[in-house]
């Protein structure tokens, strides 16, 4: 069995990190899966989707690391006309999607985890697919 669902945002700030577990757990509670695993996918390859702690915290460490990785500089890529390259490194490191198991209707994550969706070029309408698959 299969189900597919999407998540749309319109972040009010260019990079915002937005919690989505509890929208992933409604989707794979509404799929009727009981065992399996849902795929949790960025559709824009400026913005990413990874489980960690919610912590303020690391949060902001994670931005802080992201922007040493790759910060706000002239890249080849804004001579196309976008100003977004920073954007799309920062999608490489965090990765664009998340497999996650589904045991017994539920999220299995781990005490701490959470699932994020990570915007680095927002303020404008962008989706997440969640495919949920199994029995």
């Amino acid at each position: 069995m299969t189900h597919t669902d999407y998540l749309w945002f319109e972040t009010e700030h260019r990079e915002q990190f937005v919690r989505i577990t509890d929208e992933v757990e409604r989707i794979v509670a509404t799929s009727g899966v009981r065992e399996g695993m849902v795929l949790v996918s960025a559709m824009h390859i400026t913005a990413a989707v990874y489980v960690n702690d919610w912590e303020d915290g690391l949060i902001a460490d994670i931005q802080e690391w992201l922007d040493g990785l790759a910060p706000k500089k002239d890249y080849r890529h804004h001579r196309t006309g976008e100003d977004n390259g920073e954007a799309h490194l920062k999608n490489l490191v965090l990765h664009h999607q998340v497999v996650i198991p589904i045991t017994a209707g539920r999220l299995d994550l781990g005490p701490w985890q959470q699932v994020f969706y990570a915007e680095f070029d927002g303020r404008r309408r962008k989706r997440v697919v969640v495919k949920v698959m199994g029995e």
